[in-house]
């Protein structure tokens, strides 16, 4: 290997020398720190050194060399051992007294009925009165009335749910097993892509535990609502594109031997097979599967992976990259970033479909909305007419289901509704469950001078940890536009994507859980300003001693303070001051 290449790969841990950060979407190859590996970082070039680069035509082995050094794992077996310790961490939290309390937590009494019908009928159907009493007392027989139910969320979710219903059986622990480990695998999915992005498996490891600390996704893990799915997916998905983003690089930096300038005419080569996008393409279909919010973050992640590739060609000396990665990169990348998801979104409905007749019998007469006529309308004809029928029927079904959002829900409301602009700083957490009144000597409570106990489950994010990652949200911003660095800009469109389209459906009950699916954002975001905190000095030097004990004080303190959370993220037991010691802002009451 050449001094050159010696040199850049050196600086892998380090800042991003000048050229290849030009685009925003730019290369960015380490933790944008120095720290975080314990390899001390070279100088940071000069504007005038990164001139003559550029004149002396090293700007593209430089890209290559960096390339290549990406797509090499310099550390896996400590990082996985790394990885799968947080993860199992994380698994013992979500699994303890899983079934604690065995009752239907706020819309569990939707999703956890819905899947078990999906498992024994294929499709959504009503129940008879009195069904959630029944459940609860271990009785799964005759519930069901055999009409469908009018869902409003597609039935990825309720069939994940459902499948822990089928294994452990409808009770709470089998409508909760599949929500506990798709959260833990979220810790395992953080770590991984906090590790690519920061070259970093110290930071890798730290993103792991903030998540693994987090209230709130902890309390989703517990819970079979859908979100904890949808943040998944999301994530996956992400993590697959960030992935394919080092594969093209590599890809492209295979075909160029060292000291090789691509000509400005060229178009590099043509990628038409992207493991890492079809994968990606899969989580989105089953983002979309989960929640129809999947919607925004996936375009704006698809017009990503193209200025990614424009970046990537133009890093390696092609002309014009932006037209010719539309071609080569957002061409290939529509099919597997839109039209594969939008066909695994279509299958994923297959229960309701083979059972859509159920619906046109029993809703074609209802008041659910103006265009359950179509259902019955409609002769079977054509290719695969029974298909083509259930499809027209689906379509008819979505536009009821569009209309529910768009016009029932706008004259609802609900008391732990929220305004979105507050959800980063925990303005409204929502109340899953509460027993009052449990007095002293009942279930153990130890209050005194006539006072009570209370037991309560509060949907509320570890505040030390969602405060800092509002700094570092803002933070990114003021990196992303500064250094046009792209690992700052997927912070930033990962949030903006996430969190802002609520905002125009602030008037409607929403709820600050929403904002599970934000949080892996953020917490990336948390990683590298802990890296920018800790610096690129040389590892024994005081700039790296005190970043890293800063760092280390937020992370210490957000498992304080999550400890401290704990018993009203678990149904524990509380004295009435217990809890108000806990309820800090008025508006959490």
């Amino acid at each position: 290997m050449s001094a050159v290449e010696s040199g850049f790969v050196s600086s892998v841990a380090g800042v991003a020398p000048n050229g290849d950060a030009s685009d925003g979407a730019g290369d960015g190859t380490g933790d944008g720190t120095g720290g975080g590996t314990g390899t001390p970082a070279p100088p940071r070039p000069s504007k005038t050194m990164g001139l003559s680069r550029m004149a002396s035509g090293l700007v593209v082995p430089s890209a290559v060399v960096r390339a290549r050094a990406r797509a090499r794992d310099s550390d896996p077996i400590m990082a996985w051992v790394g990885t799968t310790a947080v993860t199992l961490l994380a698994a013992f939290l979500r699994l303890w007294r899983l079934g604690n309390p065995h009752s239907l937590l706020f819309d569990e009494t939707y999703y956890a009925k819905d899947a078990w019908s999906l498992i024994h009928l294929g499709y959504a159907s009503n129940y008879v009165d009195g069904a959630n009493t029944e459940i609860l007392d271990g009785h799964t027989t005759g519930l069901f009335t055999h009409t469908p139910e009018m869902i409003v969320h597609p039935e990825v979710g309720k069939w994940l749910i459902g499948a822990g219903e089928a294994i452990f059986g409808m009770n709470s622990f089998g409508w909760r097993i599949s929500s506990a480990i798709v959260g833990s695998l979220m810790v395992l999915v953080m770590i991984r892509l906090a590790r690519r992005v920061t070259g970093s498996t110290m930071l890798g490891l730290v993103a792991g535990l903030l998540m693994c600390f987090d209230g709130l996704q902890l309390v989703m893990s517990r819970l079979a609502l859908l979100d904890i799915y949808l943040a998944f997916f999301v994530l996956c998905a992400v993590s697959c594109q960030v992935a394919d983003r080092d594969w093209g690089r590599a890809r492209i930096a295979r075909d160029i031997p060292p000291g090789h300038r691509l000509d400005p005419r060229e178009w590099g080569p043509a990628m038409v097979w992207r493991p890492w996008l079809l994968a990606s393409g899969v989580c989105w279909g089953l983002a979309l599967g989960t929640k129809w919010s999947a919607i925004f973050p996936l375009a704006a992640m698809g017009l990503l992976t193209w200025a990614w590739g424009a970046g990537a060609r133009r890093s390696f000396g092609v002309g014009t990259a932006w037209l010719k990665a539309a071609f080569l990169d957002a061409l290939p990348a529509f099919g597997y970033v839109v039209l594969l998801p939008a066909v695994i979104y279509v299958a994923s409905w297959t229960g309701w479909l083979m059972h859509s007749h159920v619906y046109e019998l029993g809703l074609s007469s209802t008041q659910y909305g103006p265009y359950w006529g179509n259902y019955i309308k409609h002769d079977p004809h054509g290719f695969f007419p029974e298909l083509w029928q259930s499809l027209r029927d689906l379509y008819h079904y979505h536009q009821d289901v569009f209309n529910f959002h768009d016009k029932f829900l706008n004259t609802s409301t609900h008391i732990y509704q929220s305004n979105p602009e507050g959800w980063l700083i925990l303005n409204r957490p929502v109340g899953v469950d509460a027993v009052l009144s449990i007095p002293r000597g009942d279930q153990g409570c130890t209050a005194t001078g006539g006072a009570t106990c209370l037991r309560q489950i509060l949907l509320l994010g570890t505040p030390v940890l969602w405060w800092f990652c509002s700094i570092a949200g803002i933070w990114a911003v003021y990196a992303w536009i500064a250094r046009r660095d792209w690992r700052y800009g997927l912070v930033v469109v990962g949030v903006v994507t996430t969190w802002l389209p609520w905002m125009h459906f602030d008037t409607r009950p929403i709820f600050s859980y929403y904002a599970v699916t934000i949080l892996p954002f953020l917490i990336l975001g948390a990683v590298m300003l802990f890296g920018q905190m800790i610096g690129d000095g040389p590892p024994g030097s005081r700039r790296r001693q005190l970043g890293v004990i800063a760092a280390g004080v937020v992370v210490v303190l957000v498992m304080l303070n999550f400890a401290w959370f704990w018993p009203i993220y678990t149904d524990g037991l509380l004295t009435q001051s217990q809890w108000l010691q806990r309820i800090w802002f008025k508006r959490w009451i």
